[in-house]
C-alpha cells in the first residue's frame, strides 16, 4: 500500500507556537510533539554538518515506527566537490544514517545541486551510480539548462535528465517556488515535491490533493515537504492535505 510521508523542512521553531505547538511546550519535545501530526520531516541543518549517530538514535526513539526522515545531502557533495570525485566523503556521509535505514525510518536523501551547476548528464549519471541501491533519493535541479534549451529550435534536455534519473530510479525533486517550477515529471516509483512558496491558496492545495492521490492510486508512495518559515503556515498546510488525502 502507497503512502503520503509529509511534513515540513525543519521542527524546532518555537514561533510555532500556539498554532501548532501547545504554548508551554519545552523546545526538547518539540520533535515528538511534531510526530504525533506529521509522519515525516526533511532535514536541512546536514547541508552544513554530518549528523551524529547518537543524533539519529535519539530521532528514532522520539518519533514512532511509521516516521520517515528524509536527509539534505551535505554541501560537499552538492555545492563543493559539484558530484564529482565523492567516494569518500559520501561514505562518511552515509554512515550515520545507516541506523535511519535499518530501523526503515529514512525517507530519500535529497540532493539540492547549486544554481549555477549547469546539465552535465554524464557527471550526474556516474555521481548516481555511486549511490546504494537500497536508498532512496531526489534531485532538485536549479539551473534552466537541465530542463529548457536556450534555443527553441533544440530539442528540450528534459528527456535527458528524466532518462539519467530513471536508469537508478531516482525522483526528480518537483520543486514550486514564487520564483522557479520545476517540470512535475515522474522519473521513480516514489514521488518527491518541496512545496516552497510562503502562501497557498486553497485552489492550488486542491491540486495538490488531486496529483497526489493519482500517485497513490498507481501505488507510489510521495514524500512531501512545505517550506519551514518562523510562521506555522506551511505545518498547518501540511497537517490539512494529510487529514484531505486520509478522508478519501
Amino acid at each position: 500500500m502507497a503512502n503520503l510521508y509529509i511534513g515540513t523542512s525543519g521542527w524546532a521553531y518555537p514561533t510555532w507556537k500556539p498554532a501548532f505547538y501547545p504554548e508551554k511546550l519545552a523546545q526538547k519535545k518539540f520533535l515528538n510533539c511534531y510526530a504525533s501530526k506529521l509522519n515525516a520531516v526533511e532535514v536541512n541543518y546536514t547541508f552544513r554538518q554530518l549528523v551524529k549517530e547518537t543524533t539519529v538514535q535519539n530521532w528514532i526513539a522520539e518519533t514512532p515506527d511509521h516516521f520517515r526522515f528524509t536527509i539534505k545531502a551535505h554541501q560537499v557533495l552538492t555545492h563543493i566537490k559539484r558530484l564529482k570525485d565523492t567516494a569518500e566523503f559520501l561514505q562518511r556521509f552515509l554512515t550515520p544514517l545507516e541506523a535511519l535505514e535499518r530501523a526503515g525510518r529514512l525517507g530519500p536523501i535529497l540532493f539540492q545541486l547549486p544554481p549555477n551547476f549547469k546539465a552535465d548528464q554524464s557527471v550526474l549519471s556516474e555521481f548516481l551510480k555511486t549511490l546504494p541501491r537500497t536508498v532512496r533519493a531526489a534531485v532538485e535541479f536549479r539551473h534552466e539548462s537541465w530542463f529548457s534549451s536556450p534555443m527553441p529550435s533544440d530539442p528540450t534536455p528534459m528527456d535527458a535528465t528524466s532518462n539519467t534519473l530513471r536508469e537508478r530510479n531516482i525522483a526528480l525533486c518537483v520543486a514550486e517556488t514564487e520564483d522557479r517550477n520545476t517540470p512535475d515529471i515522474l522519473t521513480a516509483d516514489y514521488a518527491y515535491y518541496r512545496y516552497r512558496k510562503p502562501t497557498y491558496t486553497a485552489e492550488e492545495r486542491h491540486a495538490m490533493l488531486e496529483r497526489i492521490q493519482e500517485h497513490l492510486a498507481a501505488g507510489r508512495d510521495v514524500y512531501a515537504y512545505f517550506k519551514h518559515e518562523e510562521t506555522p503556515e506551511g505545518a498547518l498546510y501540511a497537517v490539512d492535505l494529510q487529514q484531505a488525502v486520509h478522508k478519501k
